[in-house]
């Protein structure tokens, strides 16, 4: 089987088009099966599939609350590491009969996905995973090779607790990979989340970091847009910022949408407009969705910690609610001309692909 790498995220992985080995002569498989079995302390921090290797790293259950991303930057120069070839890990995770149990969060970015991690993963039934590079690296091979994906989605479902659900945070794109996660035998449960075009717009217009990211992420976004309609329909250089972030907007939330009908009554649909404005009975149907205890008291206690008080993304600076409000407030007074651009494309966008019409229907 050969895999092609798709442009989705502007970053360097190792991925080849060789078959992955099996039937090698295993060392010390006790060993590793009971470490790999035992708790998520080796966490499968990146996949190579060129040479047949996954790469692990130590991980307290205080790193995984800490980490707002599971990627390159939780490496440091303290970080226990180990590398093992995949028929090893394979081996292992059968030895060790892990199963797939978990629950997603699939978002568009920039729409409070981080936060609702954290809050989630302060339930102690629930144990967040916020954006694995492993997930990262599948969603960029077409076919995505069954087995890896198997082995990592049974290596991200193991919990320091038993009764511990994971709920894992994907990064954004991962939702091209989406459709066919919640369509696994496994039947997981997924949150959807979004904004309405419009806050989207003012999001990203409201920060000089989300700008810039947005530029980069433009042009893969584009690509997986015109890939959904079966032809290309646009010129990137053509198209002004708002327009641009029209089309970054409609291809995660043509992705979410694919998702959603996959997915059924296992999809859980999460404005964060809606979320942030009314919090207590948002988190309360997002804990029920994943068959976690939402009662009163347990909602009531998780939202009196500081989560919903700091920056997500990073929890030493503060952040909130009204401080959001003034955010895109101002990036709509600055930016209405290109808010009303961006706009007006999905408008003519819409009038003319169902695929557009969908992703603006799941956003009501």
């Amino acid at each position: 089987m050969s895999w092609r790498l798709l442009s989705i995220w502007p970053l360097s992985i190792n991925a080849g088009s060789r078959k992955l080995r099996v039937g090698e002569k295993l060392r010390s498989m006790d060993d590793t099966a009971d470490e790999l079995g035992a708790s998520p302390k080796w966490f499968p921090h990146e996949l190579d599939l060129a040479q047949d290797r996954v790469s692990f790293i130590r991980l307290r259950e205080t790193d995984y609350e800490q980490a707002s991303f599971l990627d390159a930057r939780i490496v440091t120069a303290a970080s226990i590491k180990k590398s093992l070839r995949w028929p090893q890990v394979e081996a292992a995770i059968s030895a060790a009969q892990l199963t797939e149990r978990c629950g997603f969060i699939f978002h568009i970015g920039h729409v409070g996905s981080t936060l609702l991690s954290r809050l989630v993963g302060t339930h102690p039934a629930a144990f967040s995973v916020r954006e694995p590079m492993a997930l990262r690296t599948l969603a960029q091979l077409v076919p995505v090779p069954e087995p890896p994906l198997a082995g990592c989605l049974k290596l991200l479902s193991r919990t320091f607790e038993p009764r511990q659900l994971a709920v894992i945070k994907a990064t954004s794109f991962v939702s091209e990979l989406a459709s066919s996660l919640v369509s696994r035998a496994a039947a997981p449960k997924a949150v959807m989340m979004f904004v309405s075009a419009e806050s989207y717009f003012a999001t990203i217009l409201g920060g000089p970091n989300s700008r810039q990211e947005a530029r980069m992420m433009a042009a893969s976004r584009l690509e997986r847009l015109h890939r959904r309609l079966g032809q290309p329909a646009w010129q990137l250089a053509s198209l002004s910022e708002g327009e641009v972030l029209g089309v970054s907007w409609a291809s995660e939330m043509a992705a979410l949408a694919q998702a959603t009908k996959a997915a059924a009554d296992r999809a859980l649909r999460v404005d964060f407009d809606q979320f942030i404005g009314s919090p207590t009975s948002a988190l309360t149907a997002v804990l029920r969705h994943f068959d976690l205890d939402g009662s009163s008291d347990t909602v009531a206690t998780i939202l009196a910690g500081p989560d919903l008080r700091r920056y997500s993304k990073a929890p030493e600076h503060p952040y909130d609610a009204q401080l959001r409000r003034d955010v895109l407030d101002r990036a709509r007074a600055l930016h209405g001309v290109e808010i009303g651009r961006g706009l007006a494309w999905l408008d003519r966008a819409a009038a003319q692909f169902a695929v557009i019409r969908d992703a603006r229907r799941l956003a009501g």
